[in-house]
């Protein structure tokens, strides 16, 4: 009786940990991933009760206990790649199983010592959480927790191969009765208790890690857009000119706005000015590098940080997404007007300040607008052609309205 209650310990910790993945993925809105952890350990507690409490001489407990420990595996495992953006494969792991199976099936036949069958479903196990190492050493995260649960993943291969050779050369043999007997089932009750909570504390620890960081990422994100917020962006970029400083690379600044907006939001409502806002951008998103920085600041104002950049590539970029943007077609708004944007450009002067550097760039986006929007202005050029840029349909629809009133 009072091995029953022992054993009973390790199941007891899955159902709490279960709980625990469970409220993860549920109230924490995290991914599949999380779910997949929960799904291991309930797969991995239903398989300890089974392998405790049922009849020890049938022959389909072995086959039982395979399956729940197998897909146990297969979760923790898919679980740990999905986490990290890595593929996990499927059919390898299946066909590992499968082997197994087959070779655990002719094993439980032809003998009822107990010796074959440890070492075949272990080695199983342990093949299949070096695949699962390999797996993971191909994701570019090193955080400490991605480490962590790399390094838990290798020790359990280690455990899962050596475990059996160790207490067979003490026990040499057990028969299917003395299973629950014998020292290896004392060895394998203390090491799975051990480990799955070792393990355990290791993913939760990563899924709250995760969680953290997502719920600052959000923080950080202007929800219309997907681009950073004012603050966020204001951030990453004087880390970007210290970083600039000390590696002598030139940062280009673009300060654009999005022409006659009241005019859409009183036109064609709020809504459709939303529309406008969110096109403009993930159009931003789409033509930038992933190195760039970029932000909406402001209601329809938005900055980009252009990384290695003079001023001259800077500008092109600026006169890229004001002429991607003149063409799009917006929801919600007349299908014959076409929005323009304004954009201002410089480039930072080394140490200067990110207060003055958006200053300077705010001024020349402010001439983009006086000089007839619709057009870039950076330091130095002249002006002379934009301004004598035409008025676009909705400058012309917003006179008329404000005529009428």
């Amino acid at each position: 009786m009072s091995e029953q209650i022992i054993g009973l310990i390790t199941p007891l910790m899955a159902v709490v940990f279960v709980a625990i993945f469970g409220l993860l993925w549920w109230r924490g809105g995290m991914g599949n991933h999380v779910l997949a952890f929960a799904a291991s350990y309930a797969l991995f507690g239903l398989g300890f009760v089974t392998t405790h409490l049922f009849d020890v001489t049938s022959p389909y407990l072995f086959h039982l206990t395979q399956i729940l420990y197998t897909a146990a595996t297969v979760c923790i495992i898919w679980g740990a790649a999905t986490r990290v953006n890595r593929k996990t494969p499927l059919r390898a792991l299946g066909l590992i199983y499968a082997v197994c199976a087959v070779t655990l099936a002719i094993a439980v036949a032809v003998s009822d010592d107990v010796s074959p069958r440890l070492y075949i479903v272990n080695t199983g196990y342990g093949v299949m959480f070096t695949i699962g190492v390999f797996v993971l050493m191909q994701s570019r995260r090193r955080e400490m927790f991605d480490r962590m649960v790399i390094a838990i993943f290798v020790i359990s291969a280690i455990n899962f191969f050596c475990r059996p050779v160790l207490t067979l050369l003490i026990e040499q043999s057990i028969p299917v009765g003395d299973y629950r007997e014998s020292i290896y089932y004392s060895v394998l009750t203390l090491v799975l208790t051990v480990s799955s909570l070792v393990t355990a504390v290791t993913l939760v620890g990563a899924c709250v890690t995760d969680l953290v960081g997502s719920i600052k990422e959000r923080s950080d994100v202007d929800l219309l857009t997907g681009l950073r917020n004012r603050r966020a962006f204001e951030n990453d970029i004087v880390e970007m000119l210290d970083r600039a400083a000390l590696h002598g690379v030139p940062v280009g600044l673009v300060v654009a706005d999005i022409d006659h907006f009241k005019q859409v939001n009183d036109l064609w409502g709020h809504q459709a000015g939303d529309h406008a806002i969110e096109s403009f951008g993930k159009l931003i998103e789409r033509m930038v590098r992933e190195g760039d920085i970029t932000g909406r600041v402001g209601g329809e104002e938005f900055c980009i940080a252009v990384w290695n950049c003079d001023l001259i590539e800077t500008h092109r970029l600026a006169e890229r997404l004001r002429t991607a943007f003149a063409q799009m077609q917006h929801e919600g708004i007349s299908e014959s007007i076409r929005l323009t944007a304004s954009f201002g450009v410089s480039s930072w002067r080394g140490h200067e300040t990110y207060r003055s550097l958006f200053g300077r760039v705010d001024t020349l986006l402010y001439e983009a607008k006086e000089s007839g929007r619709n057009c870039v202005v950076s330091d130095g050029e002249r002006r002379e052609s934009a301004k004598r840029r035409p008025a676009s349909k909705l400058a012309k629809l917003a006179e008329r309205r404000a005529a009428t009133n």
